[in-house]
C-alpha cells in the first residue's frame, strides 16, 4: 500500500507547480504565525507564586486565541488567572500556585482569524507533591557473618535532581568502599556481613536540591551473627566464614535491556555479593570498550556519555573471585525521537489553479507517524477533490482560493512529537509596492547606495528601473538590481544624482514609483592634530579642520575623543577645554591630559577621523627605597635607590642632597650629582655628624620632589681632613704683619675643639718655625721688621687629632711708603703718569697700546700695575649722539703694552693711561683719541617661514641688533635636502640688497621638497654669520594654506628678575598657536619688579613697533585662572598687575593677541614678596638721614685716625736727614733694594701679562647686557664682568699681552680675526 501512494507522488509531483515561498508584507491580509510560545515540560515548583504559560502569534486581522488541556477546550477559572480578560487578543495566561495541582495535564494553543488557525506543540505542566517516605514498620535485618544483604531505600519521587545519602541517626556517613556501596536506585548493598555492620540506625537521606528538601526513611537496624562452623573446635572462635560464590545482587536475572535516547549518558550497573569480595570486570561482546567510557563506585558503575549509535550492542559485567564468578548481559539500544531532515517553508504564496505540494521529512527511531492538519483539523485524503495524503507528502492539486489556510504537519514517536504549521496563501493580487514614493536616498561620493522597492503581488512581479523617466533600463557594471527588487549602485559618482524609477509588473497589473538620489562630498579632515609633546602646566592645541557638503551642514559636528571615549567638553570660563575654529585648546596641561586623541568629523551620512598621540612630559617622581650601605669605612657610604617615573622625558641627573642635625638642622644641602642612567652614589662623609640624605631627579623640564628621607646615620669622630685655605697676609703697618685664612665649614670639624697652628718664619733666615694655637681665624704677628718675606702654614686640630701637614705660603710684613717729606704733604700716590701712548688698532674689537714706564722715583711706593681708562665718545652708526661711556681695564705689574678687548666697531673712542701702587693711583696720560673700523653684523635674531606653496616659501627675519657698520643688504643661501639621507642635492645663493628688507618670496623651488636655509646680514666689511631654518614645500594634495611661526631661539640668557634684563623675540608657547613675526611686537629689556601686592613689567620697544599694541596676562599658579589686561600700547613702556596675593607664584607672558590666540613675546615666572619682609627691606634703606649721619660719623673718624698717625710718626725712622733735594731719591732707593733684596710671589705675577676689572665706579669695558647698540646705559642692568670670567671660558693672555682668543662674549671662545688696518690715532 505505502508502495503505491509512492508511485501516485510521484507522478502527481511530475505534474505539479511547486509555490513560491515568501514572506507577506503585514499591510496585505495573512494567516496566523506562531512567533513565540512556551515549551515544556513546566515542573511548578512549592515556592514559585505563579505559573506563566505564553502564546504570541501575528497575523492579519490580528489573530485571537484559544486554548486545549489535554485534547479539551480549556477557560482558565477567573480566580485562577490574572489575563482571561486578555485571552481573545493575547494567548498567555497565568496560574496562581495555591490551585496548580488541578491544572496539571498537557495544554495547546491555538491562534485564529479569519484566514486560518495555527497552533502550537503540547507543553505539560507538572504539578509534583511534596516527597516522602511512606510510613511503616522495619523489621531489624539478621544475616550470618559472610553472607550478602541490601538495605532497600526505595526514596519517594520528585523535582530532579535527587541525591541519596546513608547517614547514622547522628549524621555521620556510613563508609563506603568495594564490600559497601550504595547502588544507583538509593539502595545499601553489602557484598557480605561482618560483624561490625552490626548497628540500629542505618538511615536513608532522600535531598531535593531544586526544591531545597531533605526527607528521611525509619532507622534500619542490622544484626549480623557471627559464623559458626559445623564442627566446633576448641579454636572456633577465629575461624573466618566460608568463601562464598559470587552472585550479583543488581541488576536480577541473566540478561536486561536498556532503552535510551541518543545523546543521553548510558549508565550499567553491577553490584556484586560474595566472600571475598568480587571484582567487576566490563566488556562489550565483539568489540572493544569505547575510549569515552567510564568507572565509578569502586567499579560497579559503567557510564558512556552522549552515547551515539554506535554505541549499540550487547554489554556484559563479569564478577569472580576465588570461590567462582558470575555475570549479566545488557542489550543496549540508542533510539532518538523525531527530527527535521528539512524544516517545512513556513509560508508559501501561489496563484489560483496551480498545484502546491508540502513535504515533512523527519527522522527518529522508532521512525515516527506522520499526522496532517488545517487549521488545527484532521486533514484526510481526498482523491475526489485533488487532494492527495502521501505518505510525508501533501498535495494540493488545481488550488482555489478556498485551499487558503495553516496546514500542521506533525510527526510522533514514543519519545516525542514535532509540529510545523506551513501557511499557503491562494490569492491573485496586482503588484503592491511598499516603499515610499519619492523616498530621497543621500549618498557619499564613491560609496554604495540600495534604493528600494519592495513589491508584493501574485503571480510575482518583475520589476525593472530607468533614470529621468526615461524608458530604457539602467545598465552598466556599476548597476544591479537585486533579488528583492532594490537597485544597488555601486561608487557611486555626481553624475549619478537624478530621479530613478521603479516599475513592479505582473498579470494582474502594473505599479511604479520614483526614488531620489542625492551624491554628496565626503567629509574630509584637510589639517589634523598631530602627535606633540608638551611640558606640564602649559597649553596643547590640537587642529581639525575639515571641508564637508554644504548641505549637510546642519549635521556637521567635529567630535574629540581621547582614549576611545567621546569627550565631554563643558563650556564653563573655568574649564581647561577650550574647542572652537577647529581646534582643541587644553590648558594648564597635566599627566592625565596624556593619551590619544581623536578628531572625528562627522555628518548623518560620514565621518572622517585623524588620531594623534599628546605626550605630556613633566618632572620625575621622587626615587623611592632610598638606602644606605657602608664601603670601606663608616664614613665611606654607598647610596642607592629606585628611580621614579621620568614622565616621559629622560632623567639628566640625581642630586643627592644631605641634613645634618648639629649645625644647620632642617636646611637641606646638595652633596653629590649623579648621571641620570646611574642609581647609586659613592658618599665620603666627615665626621662627628648625624646624617640624613634623600635624593630628587632632574630632566629637561625641571627637578622633580625629593625622596623620603634616610634614616639617621652617624658618623664617628675624626681628625680634620684638610686645612684652611685662601690665606691672606697683610701689612697694614709697617711693623706688623696680619695673617688671615678662610675657616674650616662647621660640617668640616669633624669633632669638637676645633683650633688652628699658626706656624711662621722669615724666609731664608729662620730655621725654627714660631707656632700658635688660635681658635679665631686671623692672627697678627707683632714687631716685624719692615717689608720682610716670611713663610707660613696653618694646620687645624680637634680633639682627635691633626689635619694634613699643611702648604706653605709667603708673603711681607707691612712695608713704611710714607717718608718724612711725605708726611708734611700727606701724598703716597705715584706721581708721574706714562707717556708716549700710542695704539695699534687690530680689528673692529681689539686693539694693542703701549707706553713708556713712569721712573721708579715717581712710584712713590710698590708698583702695582696700570689702568687702561677708554671713553667712548659716539657710534659712527648715530654720529649726533654723544656719548660718555667710560671703562676701565686693569693690567697688573710692570709692563709696557697691553691687548685691549671688547671694543664696538665703527666707534669713536678717548684712551689714557695711568700708574697705580697700593695707595692709589697716579695721573693719567695725554689723551688719544683713534676711531674702530667697521665689522661684520651680528647674526639675524629671528628667521620664519611662512605660506608654503608647491613651488616657492616666503621668508621673514628681523634685522641684527648690532650692525656693527652699516647695512648693506643680505646674503641667503639655500640648499635642497634629500629627507632621508639629509645629503645636500643642490646649493644657491642670491644677494638681497637693500637694508631694510625683512621678508623674501623665494621662488622655483621643486614640489614637496626639504630645503635648508641660510640668511647673513652684510656691511661694506662683510657677511656675518647666518642663521639657519628647516623648511618644506608642499605637494598638490595639501595645496591649503598653512601659517608656520617657529620660535626663535632666544637671543641672550635669561637673567635675574628684577635687576637685570632679557633680550625677547616672538616664540611660541608649546601646544599654542603662532603667527607670523610682522604681527608680534619686538620688545627689548624685558625686567620686572615685584612688590608684595602689585607687579611691574618693564620693556623698551623696537624702533619700528612704537605704536604696537600687547597684552599682558596673568595665572596664579595656585588655582590655574588666567587674567588678561586690555591693549597696552608698547610706548608706554610698562605695564602694572595689582591686586596679587603676598607670598604667591604667578606665570605672566606678553602676548601679541588675546590669551586663546597666544602669541607669546615673553613668559616668566614671578613669586610676590610677603608683607613682614618687605617691610624690613625698606625700613633703613629709604632713611637718607640716617644714612648722612653715619657718612658724617665715619668721615670724623677718618680724619681722628689720620691725625693720630702723622704724630706718631715725628722724629723719622732714618738715620740722619738728607738734603731737600736728596731726599725723595733716597727713600726711593731703600725701597728699591728692599725689593731687589726680597723678590715674593706677589712681585713676580705682577709681571704676568694679565688684566682685571677695576672695582671704581666706572663701568665695564662689556657694558650692559641689554644694550643693543652701546646707547642704553641704565644702572639697574650694567654687567660688571671681569677679565677673570674671560680667563674661565677658555682665553689668556701671552707673555706679550695680547690677548688670546676673540673676545666675543661671555665665557666663549673664537678665533681672532686678521688686522684691518690701523685706525686714526689722534694724541
Amino acid at each position: 500500500m505505502r508502495l503505491a501512494g509512492s508511485l501516485q507522488l510521484v507522478l502527481l509531483l511530475a505534474l505539479s507547480t511547486e509555490a513560491t515561498s515568501l514572506n507577506i508584507p503585514s499591510e496585505v491580509e495573512q494567516l496566523p504565525t506562531i512567533i513565540f510560545h512556551t515549551t515544556g515540560p513546566i515542573i511548578a515548583l512549592p515556592y514559585d507564586n505563579t505559573v506563566t504559560i505564553r502564546c504570541e502569534a501575528r497575523g492579519n486581522p490580528p489573530p485571537e486565541y484559544r486554548w486545549t488541556k489535554d485534547d479539551l477546550d480549556f477557560i482558565p477559572p477567573q480566580p485562577a488567572t490574572i489575563r482571561s480578560d486578555q485571552l481573545a487578543t493575547d494567548g498567555t495566561f497565568v496560574l496562581q500556585n495555591k490551585s496548580l495541582a488541578r491544572f496539571q495535564g498537557k495544554y495547546r494553543c491555538y491562534a485564529s482569524n479569519k484566514l486560518g488557525t495555527a497552533i502550537t506543540e503540547t507543553v505539560e505542566l507538572i504539578v509534583p507533591s511534596m516527597p516522602k517516605f511512606p510510613k511503616e514498620t522495619i523489621e531489624p535485618i539478621v544475616v550470618e557473618e559472610g553472607e550478602p544483604f541490601v538495605l532497600q531505600c526505595n526514596p519517594p519521587e520528585g523535582v530532579p535532581p535527587r541525591k541519596i545519602h546513608w547517614m547514622s541517626i547522628g549524621l555521620q556517613h556510613i563508609d563506603q568502599d568495594e564490600r559497601v556501596s550504595m547502588g544507583t536506585d538509593g539502595s545499601l548493598y553489602f557484598s557480605h556481613a561482618l560483624q561490625k555492620d552490626s548497628r540500629p540506625d542505618y538511615c536513608c537521606f532522600a535531598d531535593f536540591l531544586r526544591i531545597r528538601t531533605i526527607v528521611q526513611k525509619l532507622a534500619m537496624a542490622v544484626e549480623v551473627k557471627p559464623w559458626t562452623p559445623e564442627y566446633e573446635s576448641s579454636d572456633s572462635s577465629d575461624a573466618s566464614p566460608p568463601v562464598r560464590t559470587p552472585s550479583l545482587l543488581l541488576p536480577s536475572g541473566v540478561q536486561t535491556e536498556k532503552v535510551l535516547l541518543k545523546g543521553t549518558e548510558l549508565q550499567l550497573e553491577c553490584v556484586p555479593g560474595g566472600y571475598p569480595t568480587p571484582k567487576i570486570e566490563w566488556m562489550k561482546m565483539g568489540e572493544k570498550l569505547t575510549a569515552r567510557a567510564n568507572l565509578y563506585n569502586f567499579g560497579k558503575l559503567l557510564t558512556i556519555p552522549a552515547i551515539e549509535e554506535s554505541d549499540e550492542g550487547k554489554y556484559m559485567c563479569l564478577a569472580k573471585n576465588s570461590a567462582g564468578q558470575a555475570v549479566h548481559y545488557f542489550d543496549v539500544i540508542v533510539e532518538e525521537p523525531p527530527k527535521w531532515l528539512t524544516v517545512p517553508s513556513h509560508s508559501q504564496l501561489t496563484v489560483i489553479g496551480s498545484d502546491v505540494h508540502i513535504k515533512c521529512s523527519v527522522s527518529g527511531k522508532p521512525q515516527p507517524d506522520i499526522m496532517w492538519k488545517k487549521n488545527g483539523h484532521i486533514f484526510e485524503d481526498d482523491p475526489l477533490n485533488n487532494k492527495r495524503v502521501l505518505d510525508d507528502t501533501l498535495v494540493l492539486h488545481n488550488v482555489m482560493a478556498d485551499d487558503s489556510g495553516v496546514y500542521q504537519c506533525e510527526a510522533v514517536n514514543r519519545h516525542g512529537l514535532v509540529l510545523s504549521n506551513i501557511n499557503i496563501m491562494v490569492m491573485n493580487m496586482a503588484p503592491l509596492i511598499l516603499t515610499e514614493d519619492y523616498q530621497e536616498y543621500a549618498v557619499i561620493r564613491g560609496e554604495n547606495v540600495t534604493m528600494n522597492c519592495s513589491v508584493f503581488g501574485s503571480p510575482p512581479p518583475t520589476i525593472s528601473w530607468a533614470k529621468d523617466e526615461t524608458p530604457e533600463t539602467i545598465e552598466g557594471e556599476r548597476f544591479v538590481t537585486l533579488q528583492n527588487g532594490s537597485l544597488q549602485i555601486s561608487s557611486v559618482k555626481k553624475k549619478d544624482s537624478s530621479e530613478y524609477l521603479c516599475v513592479a509588473d505582473n498579470s494582474e497589473g502594473k505599479s511604479s514609483i520614483t526614488a531620489v538620489l542625492a551624491v554628496k562630498d565626503p567629509t574630509h579632515i584637510v589639517n589634523g592634530p598631530q602627535d606633540m609633546q608638551v611640558i606640564s602646566g602649559t597649553t596643547a592645541q590640537l587642529t581639525c579642520q575639515a571641508e564637508y557638503d554644504k548641505s549637510l551642514e546642519d549635521s556637521f559636528e567635529v567630535v574629540w575623543i581621547k582614549d576611545g571615549e567621546q569627550m565631554t567638553l563643558s563650556t564653563e570660563e573655568q574649564s581647561r577645554y577650550f574647542v572652537g575654529d577647529g581646534m582643541l585648546q587644553i590648558m594648564n596641561v597635566n599627566l592625565r591630559d596624556e593619551g590619544v586623541y581623536a578628531c572625528m568629523a562627522r555628518t548623518r551620512l560620514d565621518e572622517d577621523n585623524v588620531t594623534a598621540l599628546l605626550t605630556v612630559l613633566d618632572v620625575p617622581d621622587a626615587p623611592q627605597n632610598v638606602e644606605i650601605s657602608e664601603l670601606k669605612n663608616q664614613r665611606n657610604i654607598c647610596l642607592a635607590w629606585v628611580p621614579g617615573s621620568d614622565h616621559n622625558s629622560s632623567i639628566i641627573e640625581f642630586i643627592v642632597e644631605y641634613e645634618e642635625s648639629q649645625w644647620e638642622p632642617g636646611k637641606w644641602k646638595e652633596l653629590l650629582k649623579v648621571p641620570g642612567n646611574q642609581a647609586t652614589a659613592e658618599l665620603a662623609l666627615h665626621g662627628h655628624l648625624n646624617y640624613q640624605f634623600r635624593v630628587y631627579a632632574v630632566n629637561a623640564v625641571g627637578p622633580g620632589p625629593p625622596s623620603e628621607p634616610t634614616v639617621l646615620y652617624k658618623t664617628p669622630l675624626a681628625a680634620p681632613d684638610r686645612n684652611p685655605e685662601n690665606i691672606k697676609i697683610q701689612g697694614h703697618l709697617p711693623n706688623q704683619m696680619d695673617i688671615s685664612w678662610e675657616p674650616l665649614l662647621p660640617v668640616e670639624h669633624n669633632g669638637p675643639d676645633l683650633e688652628y697652628k699658626v706656624s711662621y718664619r722669615k724666609l731664608a733666615v729662620d730655621d725654627t718655625w714660631t707656632e700658635h694655637l688660635v681658635k679665631r681665624h686671623s692672627f697678627i704677628v707683632r714687631n716685624t721688621s719692615t717689608f720682610i718675606p716670611y713663610e707660613i702654614k696653618i694646620q687645624s686640630r680637634n680633639s682627635h687629632g691633626w689635619g694634613p701637614e699643611p702648604r706653605i705660603s709667603t708673603g711681607y710684613s707691612g712695608e713704611d711708603v710714607i717718608f718724612r717729606h711725605c708726611l708734611r704733604e700727606n701724598v703716597s700716590v705715584p706721581t708721574a703718569a706714562p707717556r708716549d701712548v700710542a695704539v695699534e688698532v687690530i680689528n673692529t674689537t681689539v686693539l694693542r697700546v703701549s707706553w713708556t714706564p713712569v721712573p721708579p722715583a715717581t712710584l712713590r711706593g710698590q708698583l702695582r700695575g696700570y689702568h687702561v681708562h677708554l671713553l667712548k665718545k659716539r657710534s659712527f652708526l648715530n654720529p649726533d649722539r654723544i656719548l660718555d661711556e667710560r671703562h676701565m681695564l686693569s693690567f697688573p705689574g710692570k709692563r709696557t703694552h697691553a691687548i685691549v678687548p671688547s671694543l664696538q666697531a665703527f666707534s669713536e673712542y678717548t684712551l689714557t693711561v695711568n700708574v697705580f701702587n697700593k695707595k692709589g693711583n697716579g695721573p693719567s696720560s695725554d689723551p688719544v683719541t683713534f676711531n674702530t673700523p667697521e665689522g661684520v653684523p651680528e647674526k639675524v635674531p629671528i628667521l620664519t617661514t611662512s605660506n608654503a606653496q608647491k613651488d616657492s616659501i616666503r621668508l621673514v627675519w628681523g634685522p641684527p641688533l648690532v650692525a656693527n657698520g652699516i647695512l648693506t643688504g643680505y646674503l641667503l643661501q639655500y640648499h635642497l635636502i634629500n629627507e632621508t639621507t639629509k645629503e645636500v642635492l643642490d646649493s644657491r645663493e642670491m644677494n638681497i640688497t637693500g637694508p631694510d628688507t625683512t621678508h623674501w618670496q623665494l621662488e622655483g623651488l621643486e614640489e614637496g621638497s626639504l630645503y635648508l636655509f641660510h640668511l647673513s646680514a652684510c656691511t661694506r666689511a662683510g657677511c656675518g654669520p647666518p642663521l639657519a631654518r628647516e623648511s618644506s614645500t608642499v605637494t598638490p594634495a595639501r595645496m591649503f594654506l598653512t601659517i608656520s611661526f617657529m620660535a626663535a631661539n632666544k637671543a641672550m640668557a635669561s637673567v635675574d628678575r628684577g635687576h637685570n634684563c632679557s633680550l625677547s623675540f616672538p616664540h611660541s608657547i608649546p601646544g599654542s598657536a603662532t603667527h607670523p613675526p610682522s604681527l608680534v611686537p619686538v620688545l627689548l629689556n624685558i625686567s620686572s619688579y615685584v612688590s608684595d601686592t602689585y607687579a611691574k613689567i618693564r620693556w623698551t620697544a623696537g624702533e619700528e613697533k612704537q605704536d604696537s599694541q600687547l597684552y599682558v596676562a596673568y595665572m596664579n599658579n595656585r588655582d590655574g585662572n588666567w587674567r588678561v589686561s586690555e591693549a597696552v600700547n608698547t610706548s608706554q613702556s610698562f605695564h602694572i598687575i595689582g591686586g596679587l596675593k603676598p607670598g604667591m607664584v604667578y606665570t605672566v607672558r606678553l602676548m601679541a593677541k588675546t590669551l586663546l590666540d597666544n602669541a607669546s613675546i615673553f613668559e616668566d615666572v614671578i613669586k610676590t614678596q610677603i608683607r613682614g619682609l618687605a617691610g624690613q627691606q625698606r625700613s633703613i634703606s629709604t632713611k637718607g638721614w640716617f644714612i648722612g649721619t653715619m657718612c658724617a660719623v665715619a668721615l670724623l673718624t677718618l680724619v681722628v685716625l689720620t691725625v693720630c698717625f702723622i704724630w706718631r710718626n715725628q722724629g723719622g725712622k732714618y738715620a740722619g736727614t738728607p738734603p731737600p733735594g736728596r731726599r725723595d731719591m733716597l727713600a726711593m732707593d731703600k725701597v728699591k733694594e728692599k725689593e731687589d733684596l726680597h723678590p715674593n710671589e706677589e712681585s713676580q705675577a705682577m709681571n704676568d701679562d694679565t688684566c682685571e676689572y677695576s672695582d671704581s665706579d666706572e663701568k665695564p669695558l662689556r657694558g650692559s647686557l641689554c644694550s643693543l647698540n652701546g646707547d642704553d646705559v641704565i644702572g639697574d642692568s650694567v654687567s660688571r664682568d671681569s677679565l677673570v670670567d674671560y680667563a674661565d671660558g677658555g682665553g689668556e693672555f701671552s707673555e706679550d699681552g695680547s690677548f688670546i682668543g676673540e673676545y666675543s662674549g661671555h665665557k666663549q671662545s673664537g678665533s681672532v680675526t686678521e688686522p684691518n688696518g690701523f685706525g686714526p690715532v689722534t694724541a
